[in-house]
């Protein structure tokens, strides 16, 4: 079972045990801002601005707070916030239409068993230094929370200030150029100019002249002296996108520079200076290419004193829960709209998909999935791509994490359980839909089978 699904499941046992009319669970991401919902009822009873004061106080308190509000008829609503050494996670909003006892322990409990699972959903409450890899003076963010994304920002620290070749390997989508301009712009370097071209957008013949500029005369057209984007770079870095695709001549050419860090414009017998900091990227693989004749040994050995990988979306599912986060946030206010979500069928599709375009495919769904939802707060799976619905029948892959969080929930579910059927073992197996032998198991499994009321 997924992270969305234990919480799923949680909110249903959780709703249904306490005979709630109205029932709102919310995690919140590592800026506490809610990312995530699920809710259970038609429509809450209690206004709008009531509402969103109660929640603010709870909040505020770091406590449950109820209120009983009359609207024709008593309505019980409370929020409980779940906190855990000052670091709020999401909470809970109830209300019930015969609020005799919702506020006493034994329920309260029931409801702060959610918790462990809205914790693991919230990736454990991270701050944004463990998320984000950013440039200072740019607008630049590379989001992640697993090992991949830590080896990364670790990478991008030590090579930010060196003058050696950085070469940068990944599947298309994957951030490659994104993750050349954080090097470029954490650096020294980042004063100076950062000069980007994709070697497969321009014809060869072309090319040499966009690279090393030219003289006047040296070819028809040629009616002044022009310098080359390499000359631009100088001072800064010169950043080579799908650097595979470079023919065998400008390869040679493009290793005399690496050499001897000058250039020498077309038509012209003298040579310049160059003080410039190469970063390459490809989505080929550049070893295979060069025993395949297609790529100078001497050229990829060049590029590649410095190794950058970029794993695939699809190994690194750990980051997806952030990038839906921050696309959601980035998108919605572009549109001037109220702050979205998916609900978890449609989470469930995100997190199942393989993304063979990478950040890049997710990126384009998630704005896809905006503008079909029209108005709606919660987006539904209908409103997801159909490759990304197919995904249905896919199995969940399973993350570092999983069997932890599954154990730990698991623990807590069945504590928060017995305390409720006060320790009655039949009563309780019945109601979570176990036999009293597969309960008995799961209670010598955890420590449990010990504990007494």
């Amino acid at each position: 079972m997924s992270k969305p699904e234990l919480l799923t499941r949680m909110f249903e046992v959780i709703g249904d045990a306490l005979g709630l009319d109205f029932f709102q669970l919310v995690a919140f991401d590592y800026r506490e801002r809610p990312f995530f919902q699920q809710q259970k009822g038609l429509r809450p009873e209690i206004g709008e601005e009531e509402r969103n004061n109660l929640i603010k106080r709870a909040l505020s308190r770091q406590q449950l707070v109820c209120e009983k509000f009359n609207h024709g008829r008593e309505v019980l609503a409370g929020c409980f916030p779940y906190v855990e050494k000052n670091k709020l996670y999401g909470y809970a909003y109830f209300e019930k239409k015969s609020p005799d006892s919702i506020a006493n322990l034994e329920e309260l409990n029931i409801i702060h068993s959610a918790f462990p699972v809205l914790r693991i959903i919230s990736q454990n409450g991270r701050p944004p230094e463990e998320v984000k890899l950013q440039a200072s003076s740019q607008a630049l963010e590379f989001l992640g929370l697993s090992q991949s994304f830590r080896l990364i920002r670790q990478m991008v620290e030590k090579v930010k200030d060196v003058n050696s070749p950085v070469l940068i390997t990944g599947e298309s989508g994957t951030g490659k150029e994104l993750v050349a301009r954080l090097i470029h712009h954490s650096g020294r370097r980042g004063s100076g100019e950062f000069v980007a071209v994709n070697c497969s957008a321009i014809p060869d013949t072309l090319l040499e002249s966009e690279l090393f500029g030219y003289v006047r005369g040296a070819f028809t057209g040629a009616l002044r002296d022009r310098p080359g984007l390499l000359e631009e770079a100088n001072g800064g870095t010169f950043f080579l996108d799908e650097v595979a695709d470079l023919s065998l001549t400008l390869q040679a050419k493009l290793l005399r520079v690496l050499q001897e860090k000058e250039v020498r414009r077309i038509g012209e017998n003298r040579s310049r200076r160059l003080d410039v900091r190469f970063i390459s990227a490809t989505n080929k693989n550049l070893e295979q290419e060069v025993n395949l004749g297609r790529f100078r040994q001497d050229l990829y050995f060049r590029l590649k004193i410095i190794s950058v990988e970029i794993p695939p979306l699809r190994q690194r599912p750990e980051d997806i829960l952030v990038l839906i986060n921050h696309f959601l946030d980035r998108y919605c206010q572009e549109m001037g709209r109220s702050r979205s979500f998916f609900s978890p069928e449609a989470l469930e599709l995100l997190m199942k998909y393989d993304w063979p375009g990478n950040v890049r495919e997710l990126q384009n769904e998630i704005q896809r999935a905006l503008v079909l939802a029209g108005d709606r707060l919660v987006i539904e799976p209908e409103f997801l791509s159909p490759a990304v619905q197919k995904a249905a029948e896919s199995p969940l892959k399973n993350t570092w994490d999983y069997y932890q969080a599954r154990a730990e929930f698991e623990k807590k579910f069945l504590g928060e359980a017995l305390r409720y059927f006060n320790y009655h073992r039949a009563r309780t197996a019945a109601a979570i839909g176990l036999t009293r032998q597969g309960l008995f198991r799961l209670l010598k499994k955890y420590g449990l089978d010990r504990v007494r009321n």
